[in-house]
């Protein structure tokens, strides 16, 4: 290249030292020699996939480079030069891609699927919408602490075709949030142009749409994007509020390589290839006499050294070996709980003052809990399980929110990143299917993959018999029981659900916690005053017996209860309390005594936790047995909402007649 070759665009150095300017490309070419290396790789089959970012390296590490080095980062697919500009190690980056263990995820996830604490980077799940919301935690963090930091995340312009989008720009114009968002708008969504994906002309028109300021910048100039980033960046932190940016770039390059790109047209490939970020920069530093030839090859030559070391370190790493037990124990944070038992005084309290008790003293213990839900602010929820708590915890930590349960309960998995506990309430457990993505992909699976912790509650109020119909009465914990890294607790009674709420909110580990709504205000106890935990994952016995076994939970405590007194049965009632874990020690135990089982839940029979139960009774205690194994459940329908028909529904009144078979034998 000679000195003669103008840059496109209008590279604007500003107060730029010479050393800056070279310090610039060294982190703009990393990127870009890192990929080249990586295709060749990935055609020698020593790499699985790659998500190819090049012709948008200019867009990573403009931004990586004007934020501060102690704020957050969210990237995607393409922004390999945020970690580079973050220095982070070859060796341990080139092991992440080939799947060994001391990459990031000790071999569990791919490509760009994890996050560095110590970088202040947070990576992507491949359904990526779930990332935004993440960045309004971490937001809300830093403002809840008074930080006057930013927050940058990205998002390509396909992926704001996704409702979390939506979700994620609402809440943080709404609560004036310091974050910076970044479209790369490169045009495609995989293969589908921009024409089938949305109609506005500009992303910018979208900014208004929410109340928030909206620019577009040329994403190739690598100093516009710097320039610009950097002064948006002070913007937000002064003013504690959004930006959105629109990134004009361009993917050299398919989706991932085996995409290719033959559904782009000729031109705009040579269009946007005479726009290359790494040439254009290049001209511009010759022309101005900052670099020549031999500085770009002595530079290009430093980098590739840094790759072949890296690649020799991650090479020379053996495949793991597989560890059933460590794969196991690294589903949750570490943890041992320490059980503050319950002491006087007692007094009368219904099911959901336990509730609001418990969740008020767990605010008072850990003065940094956040509690977020829809309505749960002055108007105290509609169960009033918060009324009261903004007059004396305030709105910065009792926190009305818009109607976005993906985006509420990613801005919580944010807040823990940040080290902040956070409590969600579902307004009903039904609604938590709108934000089932981040419960399922981001809680369950985030410390599994890279060692970060999600200390989340949310709190599911559940169950029929209030003739609430379909959207308002299901029993929805077998939807979660499938996930691995969930704990799920199921109280019965006001004592066990103060006590279970504040062991639930002291864990630093993502919890659901089911709270039946017809329990609320229809039983009372004596529960005690003070604040006290009850261990996770143990069942009570609730009542003894010899001639059969009931294993329930929730409102099957209570009707098995009534049934066996009406009917004079000698029967354990064995109140699981905790369905992830169960304990299946207690459960033993009382099969083994009694031999006649039945496994009661209010939710359908068809894929209900009982089928997975039975199933285990099935296997261990077979020869304990005299009778089937039998399940009463709800029936395989929705919840129906007249009287009549919801009564026929729940299985109260079949477990008299199940009793009766089961005894028979």
């Amino acid at each position: 290249m000679t000195i003669t070759e103008k840059p496109i665009f209008d590279y604007q150095r500003r107060k730029l030292s010479d050393k800056e300017l070279k310090e610039i490309y060294t982190a703009l070419l990393k990127p870009r020699l890192i990929e080249e290396k990586m295709l060749v790789l990935l055609r020698q089959g020593k790499i699985s996939k790659w998500f190819s970012g090049v012709g948008q390296e200019a867009v990573s590490v403009g931004a990586a480079l004007a934020m501060h080095s102690d704020e957050y980062i969210l990237p995607v697919h393409r922004n390999l030069g945020v970690f580079t500009v973050r220095d982070v190690d070859f060796g341990r980056l080139f092991a992440q891609f080939q799947g060994k263990r001391s990459g990031f995820t000790n071999g569990r996830d791919r490509s760009f699927h994890f996050g560095i604490k110590e970088k202040k980077i947070v990576g992507m799940i491949s359904l990526l919408g779930p990332q935004l919301a993440l960045a309004d935690g971490i937001a809300l963090a830093a403002k809840l602490k008074k930080e006057n930091k930013a927050t940058l995340v990205f998002s390509g312009d396909g992926g704001t075709s996704e409702g979390d989008f939506h979700e994620a720009l609402n809440v943080a114009a709404v609560w004036d949030l310091p974050v910076v968002f970044v479209i790369e708008n490169n045009g495609y969504g995989l293969s589908t142009p921009s024409v089938e994906q949305f109609k506005i002309g500009s992303f910018t028109q979208k900014g208004a749409g929410y109340g928030i300021e909206a620019i577009r910048i040329e994403g190739n100039n690598v100093l516009e994007v710097f320039h610009q980033i950097q002064h948006i960046a002070e913007k937000v932190r002064k003013q504690q509020k959004p930006v959105l940016v629109e990134a004009m770039t361009f993917r050299m390059r398919g989706h991932e390589e085996a995409s290719g790109t033959k559904y782009v047209p000729d031109e705009l490939m040579r269009f946007w290839s005479k726009r290359d970020p790494i040439k254009n920069y290049e001209k511009y530093l010759l022309s101005v006499g900052v670099i020549d030839n031999q500085n770009i090859e002595l530079t290009r030559e430093k980098i590739k050294k840094e790759i072949e070391a890296g690649l020799k370190f991650a090479f020379n790493e053996s495949p793991i070996d597989a560890d059933t037990d460590r794969e196991a124990a690294d589903l949750f944070y570490p943890y041992v709980p320490k059980i503050q038992p319950p002491t006087p005084p007692v007094s009368s309290k219904r099911f959901v003052d336990a509730i609001s008790d418990g969740l008020r003293q767990s605010m008072e213990k850990f003065p940094e809990l956040v509690l977020m839900g829809q309505d749960i602010a002055e108007y105290g929820g509609v169960f009033k399980v918060t009324e009261g708590f903004v007059s004396d915890f305030g709105k910065d930590r009792v926190r009305n929110t818009p109607l976005c349960e993906s985006a509420i309960i990613g801005i919580a998995l944010g807040l823990s990143i940040s080290g902040i506990k956070s409590m969600v309430e579902m307004q009903f457990a039904d609604f938590a299917a709108c934000g089932f993505n981040q419960i399922i992909n981001n809680l369950a699976k985030i410390h599994y993959r890279w060692g970060q912790n999600a200390d989340v509650v949310i709190r599911m109020p559940t169950g029929a018999g209030v003739q609430a119909g379909p959207f308002h009465s299901q029993s929805n914990e077998a939807w979660f029981f499938h996930t691995p890294g969930l704990r799920i607790v199921y109280p019965s009674n006001p004592i066990d659900a103060k006590g279970l709420l504040c062991a639930a909110l002291e864990d630093p580990n993502p919890y659901l916690f089911f709270e039946h709504k017809a329990l609320y205000r229809s039983i009372t106890d004596d529960v005690p005053d003070e604040y006290y935990t009850i261990e996770i994952g143990k069942a009570k016995l609730v009542t003894t017996g010899n001639d059969l076994s009931i294993i329930t939970y929730g409102m099957g405590v209570k009707w098995a209860k009534n049934i066996l007194e009406k009917n004079g049965v000698s029967a354990d009632i064995v109140d699981l309390r905790t369905l992830a874990p169960w304990d299946v020690e207690t459960v033993r135990k009382s099969v083994s005594k009694c031999s006649r089982v039945i496994i009661l839940h209010e939710d359908n029979l068809i894929g209900g936790i009982g089928g997975e139960i039975a199933a285990w009774i099935a296997e261990n205690c077979f020869g304990s047995l005299d009778a089937p194994i039998m399940r009463v459940a709800a029936l395989d329908t929705p919840v129906p909402f007249a009287k009549s028909l919801e009564e026929n529904y729940l299985p109260e009144k079949r477990l008299v007649a199940a009793i009766n078979t089961i005894m028979a034998y």
